[in-house]
């Protein structure tokens, strides 16, 4: 669910727009749009030299959400759940009165993007990741909510998969606000939208369809068939074929029993690959040793015949010297 245009207008800031907060005095050169969703823009912002990410609406309830939801991830063991909380203040333009909260801004490359450039041997990876990242989310009570590729980044260099705009982040047991059709399972009809792990691990489930068909694609028919027909057709999705099985039907209760069949999908990947390696390696070898043997019985044959040719020559000019 995207926020509505009207919104969207009031919130839009050009670049070099400077955001002065009412109450803290801190001054933020807007650099750029970062994107937007269902409660406000987010803009890339800098300060004294320095990157922060600024999220602005005119929603003062769903900022303070935001801002509590990620003040509670900073007492949640690992980084990866989200941007660390900076500040939050007021920004006064034409006359009305802008909530905004200011964050770490993580820089990388989006989710889709580094898949595309790195190759689909990086997407297991990262989804493991993501999966370690969601296990204490949900031990802590919340689930993502709104998890999609455009709220992934994948960190340069350390390729450390992180989690930003945490606008659908929801408390376990309540119904989910904030959603993206291609990755809510209620879309599908294949669950509700009431807030547990088995939906966030639904939307994994359709982060990885989507590393293979960037396009997405509109639901027709039975969805559980035509999701599963898509993984069919693409090779890439076929080690995650069991895992994508599980998810899509809710069988998974926790993050950690996803990840740990993605983890065994990719060991018997390497695997395959390793014995289908060898295998091309081992005909290789046997036809360049049979080459090589073919070779060395030309090159035998080929002396022999010069020494009977050799021979037979002295025999011809022996018997004519006698």
């Amino acid at each position: 669910m995207m926020m509505n245009n009207t919104m969207k207008n009031l919130c839009k800031v050009s670049p070099g727009t400077i955001i002065t907060g009412k109450w803290n005095k801190h001054h933020y050169k807007v650099i750029k749009e970062l994107g937007y969703g269902a409660n406000g823009m987010v803009y890339l912002a800098e300060r004294n030299r320095q990157f922060f990410a600024l999220k602005i609406s005119d929603n003062s309830s769903s900022i303070t959400s935001e801002m509590n939801i990620l003040k509670s991830f900073s007492k949640v063991q690992g980084s990866a759940l989200g941007p660390s909380f900076v500040e939050a203040d007021d920004w006064i333009k034409d006359r009305k009165l802008f909530p905004f909260y200011v964050m770490e801004y993580i820089e990388g490359e989006s989710f889709l993007h580094f898949i595309r450039q790195k190759g689909h041997g990086w997407t297991g990876v990262l989804i493991l990741q993501l999966l370690s990242s969601l296990a204490e989310l949900h031990k802590n009570g919340w689930i993502f909510g709104d998890l999609k590729p455009e709220n992934l980044i994948v960190t340069i260099p350390s390729y450390k998969i992180r989690c930003v705009d945490v606008g659908g982040t929801t408390l376990i047991g309540r119904s989910v606000k904030e959603f993206t059709e291609f990755f809510d399972r209620g879309y599908w009809g294949l669950g509700s939208r009431k807030a547990e792990p088995s939906y966030d691990l639904f939307a994994v489930a359709m982060v990885i369809i989507n590393s293979a068909y960037p396009s997405r694609f509109q639901k027709k028919g039975e969805s559980y068939s035509l999701l599963m027909n898509a993984v069919e057709q693409k090779k890439e999705l076929h080690p995650y074929k069991k895992v994508i099985h599980r998810a899509v039907k809710g069988q998974y209760k926790h993050a950690l029993e996803m990840r740990k069949d993605v983890f065994d999908a990719l060991q018997q990947n390497v695997t395959e690959n390793t014995q289908a390696r060898t295998s091309r390696q081992t005909v290789s070898t046997r036809a360049q040793i049979k080459r090589k043997k073919s070779k060395n019985k030309g090159l035998a044959e080929t002396i022999f015949l010069l020494v009977i040719v050799s021979i037979l020559y002295g025999l011809y000019i022996y018997n004519q010297i006698m």
